[in-house]
């Protein structure tokens, strides 16, 4: 099974500074940065994905013009001859356009752009359908929406195939399942592979429970030959890839090992834990007084001075950076964090919410963290060289790293698990 990275302009700065917090001096943004299987010794997934949407909405105007102009695998850095062979697929990226009545992109004109920027596989034209439910038989039920949107899918499947038909096989196209239940979907796949795919793209995965997903794909799999094979797109449950491997999928894609280094509530740094599969630990959040946008509203409204917050601030930076070299107990760094966070998860003075459930529950899973000093057992180039500045929850550099460390210990679960369709 393949995990393949989606992309969205993922670079870090490899010299930035940490300690002051600054870029590296001269900088130019994506020339100067690098990707994360530059960062790391061995790349930490087996290909990328790029969505057309992310190149015209998160893209410079230079830069989605030179992804078209020099390809995907140049633009991604990935035409070393060690990393020739790894995948590039691209999609739409429907979740841009879901409110629109019909995609912006025609099937020729996304054959085109596939073949132009050097993709290795394209998805066909989608619509993403929301209203799933799993309860329904067979075609029954769906809203009027769902099921043009059903129909828009498939015909644009039938276009997209009839499009690549004269481009010599230059990319593998994939045909994009979407559906509003389990047999929706099913019946979606049977007729992309009666149409000539062999290897269909399963789509509207991301909002769907794990029970709903796994429901999915064994209406699909009983649809379609042994020999399809079986891409899910956009895998928002990545952690549980394993209850899924049982229905012989071919490769996943998902950002969310790096996501939720800065978007998760608690798990923010990945360690692997045996048979267990993951650990997860909880990043010590210390964000820039005068930059964060929340301490900026406590600063404005006269809530807390800013040279008070700075100091905070600072201590707290002081106390982790000097628990880490045995200078200072973990109560007092614990004290330290603390006392800056109330602030920022409160928005009042240490002293005040000390007992509140809020401030408890970080206390307990900021000790967790510091008494296990879990970036002591990584031996990833990230961590070896960061230490503890890479449990520290502030700035996009920092953040981005911990979520680069997290790629590389998910890659390696996804190398250790029983071959697709022998797992239990």
């Amino acid at each position: 099974m393949k995990f393949i990275f989606a992309d969205s302009l993922d670079l870090v700065d490899p010299r930035y500074d940490f300690k002051a917090d600054r870029n590296g001096i001269g900088r130019k943004p994506y020339w100067d940065d690098v990707y994360p299987h530059e960062l790391l010794a061995t790349a930490p997934y087996d290909g990328m994905l790029v969505s057309r949407g992310i190149v015209e909405s998160k893209y410079t105007e230079s830069q989605a013009m030179r992804f078209r102009r020099s390809g995907a695998r140049v633009f991604l850095r990935l035409d070393e001859p060690e990393r020739a062979r790894f995948d590039i697929f691209g999609d739409c990226g429907a979740f841009t356009y879901a409110n629109e009545d019909v995609p912006p992109y025609t099937p020729d004109d996304m054959a085109e752009f596939y073949d132009d920027c050097g993709f290795t596989h394209g998805c066909s034209v989608d619509h993403i359908i929301f209203d799933y439910d799993l309860t329904l038989k067979g075609m029954e039920g769906g809203s009027a929406k769902a099921h043009e949107r059903f129909e828009v899918t498939l015909t644009n499947a039938q276009k997209f195939l009839e499009a690549t038909r004269h481009m010599s096989n230059r990319f593998t196209p994939m045909g994009v399942v979407q559906g509003w239940s389990p047999g929706s979907m099913a019946e979606a796949a049977r007729r992309l592979a009666t149409m000539g795919y062999n290897y269909l793209a399963i789509g509207g995965m991301a909002p769907l429970k794990a029970d709903q997903i796994r429901s999915c794909l064994q209406a699909i799999r009983e649809a379609i030959p042994l020999d399809t094979r079986i891409h899910i797109l956009g895998f928002a449950k990545a952690n549980d890839i394993k209850l899924f491997a049982p229905f012989k999928i071919t490769s996943f894609d998902t950002s969310s090992p790096l996501i939720r280094a800065f978007k998760d509530a608690k798990q923010n740094y990945y360690l692997p834990n045996g048979d267990k599969g993951l650990s997860y630990y909880t990043a010590l959040r210390i964000p820039q007084a005068l930059e964060n946008t929340k301490l900026l509203k406590h600063i404005k409204s006269g809530t807390f001075r800013s040279e008070d917050l700075s100091r905070l601030e600072a201590a707290a930076l002081d106390s982790v950076r000097a628990y880490d070299k045995g200078q200072v107990t973990l109560d007092e760094t614990l004290e330290a964090v603390l006392a800056y966070n109330a602030p920022f998860a409160v928005g009042q003075h240490f002293e005040e919410v000390r007992d509140s459930t809020t401030m408890r529950t970080l206390a307990k899973q900021y000790r967790v963290t510091l008494e296990e000093q879990p970036w002591r057992r990584c031996d990833c180039s990230i961590c070896r060289s960061l230490s503890i500045e890479v449990m520290i929850f502030r700035a996009a550099n920092r953040n981005r790293r911990r979520g680069i460390h997290n790629l590389g210990v998910y890659k390696s679960l996804i190398d250790n698990l029983p071959p697709s369709g022998e797992a239990s």
